[in-house]
């Protein structure tokens, strides 16, 4: 079972298309059917177009799973595809709207039966228990994600100082539990709920583990993996 989280970029932001391959590698041998969701930025049409000349020529299939769809019209979809690819935008509306629609127990159901969850920004927190969420007025706040790994979830770690702040306040407090920050231009790819694999399309960016230590203080870990 696998997910992938891209803390910046990829078809979507049309940078580092090295992520993109970096999802594809992450299949089995002729695992290339693969479906993209864009609630989150509301099946933006620029997106969608962007997801079908991205894969239309690296993969078999592409297929969009737009919001119109029921939960069983999804299960159905998923069925016959290898990968789920998430596009950023307003994580707490998606997430609301896949708990409102089904979608949820849907797309928890296809990870547990091998299909791989990858996605940017919003598209790569969801799936762990906790992520940062900033609605435009006061401060960002933790929100639960879909559960599938047992930590918290960051993106853009390298390119919002404002979130890699308020990241370290929360993990501080304890609001935020043990969580991977991703920066602009990397991917990390978790096996079975473990970090297994790292891309750095950016050589100069990465990803890190941050916890809390005593006296209320955070440590930033690197991932080193290959």
């Amino acid at each position: 079972m696998k997910v992938v989280a891209i803390g910046g970029g990829g078809f979507t932001h049309g940078t580092f298309p090295a992520l993109d391959q970096f999802c594809l590698d992450q299949l089995p041998p002729g695992g290339r059917k693969v479906g993209f969701i864009g609630m989150a930025s509301d099946d933006e049409p620029l997106k969608m177009q962007r997801f079908k000349s991205r894969f239309q020529t690296i993969t078999e299939t592409q297929v969009l799973l737009e919001r119109s769809m029921t939960a069983g019209q999804l299960k159905g979809a998923l069925a016959d595809l290898d990968m789920v690819y998430v596009g950023g935008g307003d994580t707490e509306a998606m997430v609301a709207a896949w708990r409102r629609l089904g979608w949820d127990r849907v797309l928890v159901d296809a990870y547990r039966a091998g299909v791989t969850l990858a996605g940017t920004s919003a598209g790569a927190v969801c799936w762990f228990d906790r992520f940062l969420f900033h609605s435009g007025e006061g401060p960002m706040r933790p929100l639960e994600g879909l559960g599938l790994i047992a930590m918290g979830a960051c993106p853009h770690y390298s390119s919002e100082p404002a979130r890699r702040e308020a990241l370290h306040q929360t993990v501080s407090a304890g609001t935020m539990p043990a969580t991977v920050a991703v920066d602009d231009g990397v991917a990390v790819a978790f096996e079975n709920g473990v970090p297994s694999a790292l891309c750095k399309a950016d050589p100069e960016a990465g990803a890190y583990i941050i916890r809390s230590v005593e006296n209320g203080d955070t440590e930033q870990i690197p991932l080193a993996l290959v």
